[in-house]
């Protein structure tokens, strides 16, 4: 099994679980909370933030009561596939004061130059498999089965990725499936096997509830959408969770092109980057909320995500009231 890790959120000491899972389940649309925010009114004290589905969580019970605690300024956010809220800006669909995505380059790629010249790395991650510990998928992991045998036999639609033409998360779970399929020198036909069998979820923050209410098995998720719901979470290796920025070169080894847009994502290290827009309503709000999340990594780490070290990283032309 390698350096596979096999753990639950209760034996993280870095969890600490304050839920807004009814208001993620019962709201509808694209995604998560979405629905709430459109509906909103927005007061003077108000900063609209447009993120990667993966942080709803975070941002819904960490960031934002902290934050408006702080600065009385309270958070709206819309949560969705990173290649989704690239779209809706570029076709100025939305008009958010805060850009959040989980590919750093996906943002640079799409948004330098129309809607921003700089951002802020802030958090990593790693992926691996959230699962439900009361099915037979649990059974066989916890038995010490490899994970991509047990997958391989798994019922179609039973685990779920993001969609990877979507969201960044799909997409490095086909990356994990290619660079997994060379680390463990299994059958050429791998990859295109646990992508016919596993169901495509369009809306992230739903992918980790479908797996609670037993739509699904399992899921391959961010390391802190486990944490999120209090579930089991078996983190892949190094040489295919994208969570060591040292291993940049391995990762690039393997890409994945989006249908519609034919954007080729090469493998990379998980960084969620922030920026604000160069059309924020509330353009100086949006710089507290960014230097927040660089002042704050304790904050992120009880979310379950990776911060500090070598984190935060600058980019681009930064503001010079940015202090990093």
């Amino acid at each position: 099994m390698g350096n596979e890790i096999h753990m639950s959120p209760s034996r993280n000491s870095r969890s600490k679980y304050l839920h807004r899972r009814d208001l993620l389940s019962i709201t509808s649309g694209f995604v998560g909370v979405s629905a709430l925010a459109g509906c909103l009114t927005l007061g003077s004290n108000a900063l609209t933030v447009l993120s990667a589905g993966s942080l709803a969580t975070t941002f819904e019970d960490y960031i934002g009561p902290a934050f408006e605690a702080e600065t009385d300024i309270s958070l709206h956010g819309e949560y969705y596939g990173s290649n989704a809220i690239m779209r809706m800006i570029e076709d100025r669909t939305k008009h958010p004061d805060v850009i959040v995505s989980a590919d750093a380059t996906l943002l640079r790629d799409r948004l330098y130059g129309s809607v921003t010249k700089w951002d802020i790395e802030f958090a990593s991650n790693s992926v691996g498999i959230g699962y439900d510990e009361n099915t037979d998928f649990a059974e066989q992991l916890d038995a010490g089965n490899a994970w991509y045998d047990i997958m391989e036999s798994t019922d179609k639609d039973d685990v779920a990725i993001a969609d990877p033409d979507l969201d960044p998360l799909g997409y490095r779970a086909i990356q994990a499936f290619k660079l997994a399929q060379r680390e463990h020198n299994l059958n050429d036909d791998f990859v295109s096997k646990l992508d016919e069998l596993t169901y495509r979820e369009p809306e992230e923050p739903q992918i980790m509830s479908s797996v609670e209410t037993g739509a699904r098995s399992a899921a391959i998720v961010y390391q802190n959408m486990a944490v999120d719901h209090e579930m089991p979470f078996y983190e892949f290796p190094e040489k295919y969770n994208f969570s060591n920025p040292e291993l940049e070169n391995h990762y690039a080894t393997v890409e994945y092109t989006t249908d519609e847009e034919e954007y080729t994502a090469e493998g990379r290290p998980i960084l969620y980057n922030a920026t604000v827009s160069n059309e924020a309503n509330e353009q100086d709000a949006g710089y507290q909320l960014i230097q927040f999340l660089i002042d704050n990594p304790d904050i992120l780490k009880e979310a379950g995500l990776v911060a500090g070290g070598q984190l935060p990283r600058a980019s681009g032309t930064v503001p010079e009231r940015i202090d990093i």
